[in-house]
């Protein structure tokens, strides 16, 4: 498909933002809504993006956005929850840091922190903590997957079972309206399963987009875990559920 100016721009929104919304568009391009809306579903209908209500989001569902791209999606917010997320772990404690875009953003945010020891299965993690004398960071084994830094496999889960960690900090690729945590690759979320189990208390870290995203393979329930950092509310039944699970909910607007 030979994409339009206004289209290659729409994309490229999508890409960074990851979602775009009809009437922000048409204001954006000085155009109809219906024009915006055509633009949208020519988009679609090319296998470019997955219409949701009011706008449009990056087409997922049994493949991952590569990792450059994920990593420029939403900047803003996902430094917002891993401020927030480094500002509820205390010093003198044991963290685990799995895959993820937004646990990187943690990661900078841990560069504070003193008489720390962090284990990951991440490469960049390690990478980024490196500038904090006072950090620990353990590193698994596993077959590593180039396209991002991520050690996975049977390797690192039986290196992940060896600890007993104060706080497990995970990221997804998708979440479900029943709140299930989803992601597109089986070792990965063996590895994060493993992860929850070995953890005392378990945060998850993702930008609201996660929402309008859909992958496969499940990792696990918000009802597993302590609390979920996110930019934006959840839909007011999952607030509910997680209300009913005791899971708490950390608004981290941008």
């Amino acid at each position: 498909m030979a994409l339009s100016f206004r289209q290659s721009e729409i994309l490229d929104l999508a890409r960074t933002e990851g979602r775009v919304v009809v009437e922000s568009l048409a204001e954006r391009f000085n155009v109809t809504l219906q024009t915006i809306r055509r633009d949208l579903s020519e988009l679609a209908d090319a296998g470019m993006l997955d219409r949701v209500h009011g706008g449009a989001v990056i087409r997922t569902g049994v493949s991952n956005i590569g990792y450059g791209e994920r990593r420029r999606m939403n900047e803003a917010a996902k430094a917002a929850i891993g401020r927030a997320c480094a500002q509820a772990i205390p010093n003198n404690c044991s963290i685990i840091l799995n895959l993820g875009t937004t646990t990187e953003a943690v990661a900078r945010e841990l560069l504070g922190h003193q008489n720390i020891t962090v284990v990951t299965n991440n490469i960049n993690v390690a990478n980024i903590l490196l500038a904090n004398d006072g950090c620990e960071i353990m590193v698994a084994g596993g077959a590593l997957r180039r396209s991002d830094g991520g050690l996975v496999g049977d390797l690192t889960a039986d290196f992940m079972q060896q600890f007993k960690v104060d706080y497990a900090i995970i990221g997804v690729s998708a979440l479900d309206r029943e709140g299930d945590l989803l992601d597109f690759d089986l070792a990965e979320v063996r590895v994060s399963r493993t992860i929850i189990r070995q953890s005392r208390h378990t945060f998850l870290v993702t930008d609201a987009s996660k929402l309008e995203r859909s992958a496969p393979v499940r990792m696990a329930s918000l009802g597993d875990l302590d609390a979920v950092f996110i930019d934006r509310p959840l839909p007011p039944e999952l607030m509910r559920q997680c209300a009913e699970w005791d899971t708490q909910v950390h608004l981290c607007p941008a």
